[in-house]
């Protein structure tokens, strides 16, 4: 761990990074479960309004309201208020996670929802899909660079086992480095930053929203309804490559 931190360098962002995340393309009332008149949906949006302080104020707000707290909190606050083991957290502390493009996001991203459906019990072999949103975040941080380091220490890049990731994160988060770069497991190509301060990010704004359709031995990624935007074999997602 120290010999690995000792050949660390910053390397400065500041640009965009990619966030892709589950969402529905079409947004659901949030009340709608407790009466079917519409009109009472909109006074019980009227009193929620009036009562719950925001989660973010813009610079902005007339422009900005009513978008700015639900593009904030989905593209940005979610993690750290929802802290889950991934690769740089062991559970007890948030990480944000983005990638270079759109392209990095989905590798990423459907790499974990395949292996979800293997992992539930009533999966069975149908077209199944799933509808994201991704969104653009600007990031503003000096990240410790951990791509070269990955040479001399592959269990950064292991698929499965995140045991020295989790060390890493662990000790990123308690010295309280805004974050990280490394390169993307999932696409060779890529690169992702995982943050652990939200601080440095801003400026949520919506990239494109993306349909996920597992068909037969392959998943399709439309950007457009019905059209194929990427397809990716589901080979390299089966449980014997993590």
């Amino acid at each position: 761990m120290n010999t690995l931190f000792a050949q660390l360098a910053l390397t400065d962002i500041q640009e965009d990074v990619v966030r892709n995340i589950v969402s529905p393309l079409q947004s659901q009332d949030v009340f709608d479960d407790l009466t079917d008149d519409p009109r009472e949906w909109l006074l019980a949006q009227k009193v929620e309004d009036e009562v719950k302080p925001p989660l973010y104020r813009s610079h902005t707000p007339i422009i900005d309201r009513p978008f700015e707290d639900a593009e904030w909190f989905n593209a940005i606050i979610w993690p750290f208020r929802h802290w889950q083991a991934s690769r740089f957290s062991d559970g007890t502390y948030g990480v944000w996670y983005g990638s270079d493009s759109v392209e990095t996001t989905v590798y990423e991203s459907v790499h974990h929802w395949y292996r979800g459906l293997l992992s539930d019990a009533g999966f069975e072999r149908l077209t199944v899909i799933a509808e994201r949103k991704v969104y653009s975040v600007e990031c503003h941080a000096a990240l410790l660079d951990l791509q070269t380091a990955a040479d001399k220490h592959p269990d950064l890049l292991h698929p499965s086992d995140y045991a020295f990731c989790q060390s890493v994160g662990t000790r990123i988060h308690r010295e309280g480095h805004p974050g990280l770069l490394t390169k993307s497991v999932r696409r060779p190509a890529g690169e992702n930053v995982a943050i652990f301060n939200p601080g440095v990010l801003n400026k949520p704004r919506l990239n494109c929203q993306l349909t996920y359709r597992l068909e037969d031995d392959q998943i399709v990624v439309e950007k457009q309804t019905g059209v194929a935007w990427m397809t990716l074999g589901i080979a390299s997602f089966s449980p014997h490559q993590s």
